[in-house]
């Protein structure tokens, strides 16, 4: 005969803490990479601007290539020389076979410039550019 009693499980409830330790470091989390994502638009490249562009939000992992009004590359918030470029975009290209490009141009740069960067975007086999530009006011 078996004359212990079953010990009823305890319910303890919605634990909250946890939960808000959770959604606090997500919030941080959220917040600082969307600042990185916000920063490669701040740079001094003053972009062109047409009639029918439409404002798109940055988003995680977004890669901006910038080019100042003098021809210099800046990625990543760095001026880098168009060999280094082209070693970090064919390592983008290895693990992400369909990652987009976004080449923002001064509107002052010789067009040199910018082909130069083309070129290199497709020697690192990416073939997805698209070119940034600002809406008229």
């Amino acid at each position: 005969m078996n004359f212990r009693r079953r010990a009823k499980p305890e319910v303890f409830g919605f634990q909250i803490a946890p939960m808000v330790d959770i959604l606090l470091v997500l919030l941080v989390f959220f917040i600082v990479t969307w600042n990185f994502a916000l920063s490669e638009n701040e740079l001094d490249v003053k972009i062109p601007s047409a009639n029918k562009a439409q404002e798109q939000r940055p988003y995680v992992g977004q890669v901006v290539v910038n080019v100042k009004a003098d021809g210099t590359i800046v990625f990543q918030r760095k001026p880098i020389s168009p060999q280094d470029l082209l070693t970090k975009l064919k390592e983008l290209a290895k693990l992400f076979p369909d990652q987009a490009v976004i080449l923002r141009g001064d509107q002052r740069v010789d067009y040199k410039h910018i082909v130069d960067v083309l070129d290199i975007c497709r020697s690192a086999n990416i073939w997805n550019v698209a070119f940034a530009t600002g809406k008229t006011e």
